[in-house]
């Protein structure tokens, strides 16, 4: 009897600590530098799609999910801005899309490939769990992607206004929201 009491009673504690997460969504966010004081200008994209699959661990869920981006859709709050970053960045190569994949997800740690300007390459981020939600932050450089040609024009089209100097450093990120069902 007691042998049959301390086995079901593993079995409910077992059963117990099972975990599904879900992402609800994900919102990237971007910010590029101009002058030589290195000012931030941020922005996110207004249409992306967000594909997950459900997973036993946070760090399960992030790897392999991915995330489509209409870059035309840039979103800085400033109307004007997002159209001379449509024109004068994004259609100087046809960069209409951008997509990215989590690779490996482990310990904070993450690897998403990105995938712009017909250019993919591994981009090394960090994560954290903040409350509810995955927070990823990285850097990428736009000469990986081969898109100096854009970061010239634009900074000819902004030139006054970014004091002769655009960077080639971006930082991005992402947030998205996790739910969690445990038995």
């Amino acid at each position: 009897m007691f042998k049959t009491l301390i086995a079901g009673l593993l079995i409910s504690t077992a059963a117990f600590g099972e975990c599904t997460y879900q992402a609800d969504n994900a919102k990237v966010t971007w910010t590029a530098f101009k002058t030589y004081a290195k000012a931030g200008v941020g922005g996110s994209f207004d249409r992306t799609h967000f594909t997950y699959k459900s997973a036993p661990s946070v760090d399960a869920l992030l790897a392999g999910s991915r995330i489509s981006i209409t870059s035309y859709s840039v979103n800085t709050a400033n109307a004007g801005r997002d159209a001379t970053l449509v024109e004068s960045f994004f259609k100087i190569q046809g960069s209409e899309r951008i997509d990215a994949a989590v690779v490996t997800a482990k310990d904070g740690k993450a690897l998403v490939e990105i995938t712009m300007n017909s250019v993919r390459k591994a981009i090394p981020m960090n994560y954290a769990m903040h409350g509810d939600k995955i927070v990823g932050k990285g850097v990428i450089d736009l000469a990986d992607f081969a898109m100096i040609p854009s970061l010239s024009a634009i900074n000819k089209a902004c030139f006054d206004l970014h004091e002769g100097k655009t960077w080639q450093d971006v930082e991005i990120s992402f947030e998205m929201a996790v739910k969690s069902t445990c038995k």
